[in-house]
This record gives C-alpha cells, structure tokens and sequence, in this order.
C-alpha cells in the first residue's frame, strides 16, 4: 500500500502543479474561462462574472500550492482533504459541461493542451481515484524535509506564485501557447487545407407517418419517405479540421479588410475588445505612441468589438489618430491578454507583442512606408430622365408612386442615344405614367 501510495503522490502532485502553473502563465485566459462557466447559458451564477479574475488566480495558486505540498509531505491531512474537495467540484464540473455540451473546451490546461469536456472528465474520474488512493494512506504520506524546512519551501512556494501572477497580469503571459504567439502567421492560422477532414454532422429527422411522429437519421440528405415534416435536430458527430486562427476579422460595417491588412509589410494593431472597460491609463499612452509610429512608417490601426458611438468617444477623448476596425470579441481577448495590447505584425506574422505597461519597449525603426493603392475613379453616369417625354430632375422621377408608373424604358447604347440628338448625356431613362 505504502508504495502506491507514493506513486499516487507524486502522480498526482505533478499533475496539479502542471496544470496549475499553466493556468498561473495566463490568469486572465482563466478567468474568461470561468466567465463562460459562471454565465447564464451554462451554471447561471451571473453574480460571480465580476470576481472571475480574483477567484481565477485563488484557484490557480492554490492548485500549485496543493501539488507542491503533496510532493514535500507538509500538513498531509490537509492537503488531501483539499485536494479531494477540488477534484470532486472539477469532476461535477467537466461531466455537467461534458453531458450538457455547454463548454467545449474545459481550460484545465489553458491553451497548452486543449481538452474536450469528456477528455477532461475522463482525467478528472482518473485522478479522482488516484485521491482516493492517498485519503485512504495518508499515515503513507511522510515529510522530505524537517520542519523548518517544510515551512520555508511552503512559504517560498506561495510568494513565488503570488509574484509570478502579479507579473503576468502586468505584463503578458511568459509563454504563450496561443495562435498568435510572436512568430506565428495570422493568414496561416486561419487557412484551412484541402485535405483537411471535414464536418461530419448526423442530421435526425422527424416526420408524421401515417398519422405517426417517426425519426429518421441521415448524413443531411432529406429521407426518401412519404410523410408530413415536422422538424429536425443536427448533431456533430467529427468537428473536422480546427484552425488555430478562429473568428479573426478586420472589417468595416460593410468591408472586409482582413487580407489588406495582414499583407502589410508594417502594421501596428492595436486591440481593445471593449472600449469602455479598457485600462485608461493604457488608452492615454496611446497617442504619443501611435504618432511615432505612423511618423516611422509603420500603418496603425485598433481592433474592438464596440460600436460606432464608442469607437467616436474614445478618439476624440484621447485625440487618437488612428481609426479601429471591428473583431469578435473573443478572438480579440485571445490575440493579446491586455486592453490595450499591441502588435506589431509583418506580412500577417506577429514579430512583437506587448502588454500597454511596456509599451516602451516596443521596437519601432524607421521603415519605408508603404504607398497605398490608388482607388479607382469613380465616374457617375450623367443620365436624361423623361417622364411622358418630359425633361425631369432626378429627385422628381423618384418620388413617383410605384403604382402610377405604367413603364419604364432604360437606353445606355450611345448610338441610339446621339440618333435622337441627345448628345451631353450616357444614358436616357423614359418613364411613362399610367393614363388616368
């Protein structure tokens, strides 16, 4: 029993000091985590969203602190009734997200090493056992150091997590597991291969049968059946090829400039995913920063998920001399863990990113700066409109009702239009009104 005892011990020590240092690298990636658990739609305690930061870094450091005191044997007791309270919750947790399909990735590795909800599960029942196995023989559970020394490891240990989630959360994560990681290429991110698996969806179809509600499965194709429809559910069997790089955008109301500007040879982008929480300290900064950018060359530009009335506001409260584009929210709180958080990106390829606290430190050459592409002219057609052979204004034409209009007769070929001797205008619009 004695020794496995002490596999379990160390298994499981290990464990929770891996995962919890992973989720200590990004302790806001965490707590957006734990926004998603604690919202409406998956365990409804709404009233915990503005404490998800706080409980995140709790939770996180006590999950290292947990495994470190495992490992050196200090207050046994204590810290396996701890840790069988923390697995017990996690294993409720993954399995109702798992069951339910309410989140899809649980985050107990953060973004190191996605899980699915009944991957997760299946580690929580596995560790869960493994627990079990030291409540059982914790009189197993002997010290490796003295006293005095288990004191001073446990104290050190604690202070150096607290330091090291302090740091981060000023700074950025000290690694960075995510997609777009300096080096990474955003365009590449977001392409998916020809070869890559696709979708697999089970589509169950329920129609009326001779006065029956019968169920039919298929791939997506409609049942070769005689019978009334009354409705349909899908289920995703295979998710298909992932890409890293999901819901990433840079667009207008009614434009699309993502390629256009990850083709740029020195872009700056600045990312704000809501511009009315975002650090005003940071925003502040923001001027002088942009300035000597767009003086060295460099094409600036910010990334939000706010509206027009925000995106107004903030420029002109910090006289900022850069326009923001629009971005999911959640793909801008995954490209950079602080608001503000900058880029600097060359052709699609993130080369540096900061947090605002060390926005000195970003590096800003002189480049030589891009020409930009000559729009094309855009020549308005100068067309005659005759109402009833009349010569009319525009405006009068369109305030016509519908339902006087007997025919419309629209001339462009400038043959016929110079045989009539029309010769000042591109095209001729002939409006005849019904007759009363």
């Amino acid at each position: 029993m004695k020794y496995i005892v002490n596999i379990s011990r160390v298994l499981v020590g290990v464990l929770f000091i891996i995962s919890g240092f992973v989720k200590l690298n990004d302790p806001l990636g965490f707590s957006y985590k734990l926004q998603e658990y604690f919202s409406a739609d998956v365990l409804n305690i709404t009233f915990l969203e503005p404490y998800s930061l706080a409980i995140s870094v709790i939770v996180v450091i006590f999950e290292v602190i947990l495994g470190i005191f495992l490992l050196i044997g200090y207050k046994p007791k204590f810290t396996v009734w701890s840790l069988l309270g923390m697995i017990v919750f996690f294993t409720f947790l993954t399995f109702y997200s798992a069951y339910f399909e309410k989140v899809k990735d649980c985050g107990c590795f953060g973004d190191a090493i996605p899980l699915t909800p009944w991957e997760s599960f299946t580690k929580d029942v596995i560790l869960l056992v493994l627990i079990l196995i030291l409540f059982i023989g914790v009189k197993h559970i002997k010290p490796i150091f003295s006293r005095l020394g288990l004191t001073v490891v446990a104290l050190l240990s604690f202070i150096a997590c607290l330091w090291f989630g302090y740091h981060v959360l000023m700074h950025l994560p000290s690694i960075d597991f995510r997609a777009y990681a300096v080096g990474k290429n955003i365009m590449e991110g977001m392409t998916i291969p020809e070869d890559a698996p696709k979708p697999v969806q089970q589509f169950t179809w329920t129609l009326n049968v001779d006065g029956k509600d019968k169920e039919f499965v298929t791939d997506g194709s409609y049942p070769e059946v005689d019978g009334e429809y009354v409705g349909v559910e899908t289920k995703i069997i295979d998710e298909g090829y992932d890409p890293p790089v999901k819901d990433f955008s840079i667009e207008t109301d009614d434009e699309d400039l993502t390629e256009y500007y990850l083709n740029k040879k020195h872009l700056i982008l600045i990312a704000m995913y809501n511009l009315d929480t975002a650090e005003k300290e940071g925003v502040a900064k923001l001027t002088a920063f942009s300035d000597k950018a767009l003086k060295n060359g460099y094409t600036v530009i910010g990334l939000t998920a706010s509206g027009d009335e925000a995106k107004q506001y903030i420029k002109e409260q910090y006289n900022l001399n850069f326009d923001f584009f629009l971005c999911d929210e959640k793909a801008i709180k995954t490209i950079v863990r602080s608001s503000p958080g900058i880029l600097k990106i060359e052709k699609g390829t993130v080369v540096q990113k900061v947090h605002w606290n060390d926005l000195e430190s970003m590096d800003l050459p002189e480049v030589e700066r891009e020409a930009e592409p000559l729009k094309e002219k855009v020549v308005e057609e100068n067309i005659l409109y005759l109402v009833d052979g009349e010569t009319h204004e525009k405006s009068y034409v369109d305030q016509i009702a519908p339902e006087l209009i007997e025919s419309v007769n629209i001339v462009k070929d400038t043959t016929v239009i110079r045989e009539r001797g029309v010769m000042d205008f591109d095209a001729i619009i002939e409006v005849t009104l019904k007759k009363e």
